[in-house]
C-alpha cells in the first residue's frame, strides 16, 4: 500500500503561479505510475496531468497543457504539479494518486488517493 499526503495549495491571483506536492510512503514508489486530478464544487473530477513510473512519459488535459508540468522525484518519493499562468477556472481541489501500472486519465482507475489540497484561483 502507499500513502499520499498532498500540500502546496493556496490562494493566488489570476496569472500566477504555485507548486504542488505529493509526498508518498513506503518503498515501493517508483513502481506506481502517478496522477493528477481536481474537483470544483458541483463538478465531477477530472484528470490534470499523470506521468510514468520513471518520469520519461507525461500526459496533460488539453485545459492545462502548456501550463502545468508534472513531474516526480522517486529518490524523494514526491511528485509535483508546476502550475503557471493559473486562471480562475483552475480553482478545485486537487488530488494526487498512484496506481501500479501505466498511467491513464481514468480517476477510477487509480489506487490511491491523497486528501486533496485546495487551490483557489483569483480574478
Amino acid at each position: 500500500q502507499v500513502q499520499l499526503v498532498e500540500s502546496g495549495g493556496g490562494l493566488v491571483q489570476a496569472g500566477g503561479s504555485l507548486r504542488l506536492s505529493c509526498a508518498a510512503s513506503g518503498r515501493t514508489f517508483s513502481t506506481y505510475a502517478m496522477g493528477w486530478f481536481r474537483q470544483a464544487p458541483g463538478k465531477e473530477r477530472e484528470f490534470v496531468a499523470a506521468i510514468s513510473r520513471s518520469g520519461g512519459s507525461t500526459y496533460y488535459a488539453d485545459s492545462v497543457k502548456g501550463r502545468f508540468t508534472i513531474s516526480r522525484d522517486n529518490a524523494k518519493n514526491t511528485v509535483y504539479l508546476q502550475m503557471n499562468s493559473l486562471k480562475p477556472e483552475d480553482t478545485a481541489v486537487y488530488y494526487c494518486a498512484a496506481r501500479s501500472s501505466f498511467p491513464v486519465v481514468v480517476a477510477a482507475q487509480y489506487d490511491y488517493w491523497g486528501q486533496g489540497t485546495q487551490v483557489t484561483v483569483s480574478s
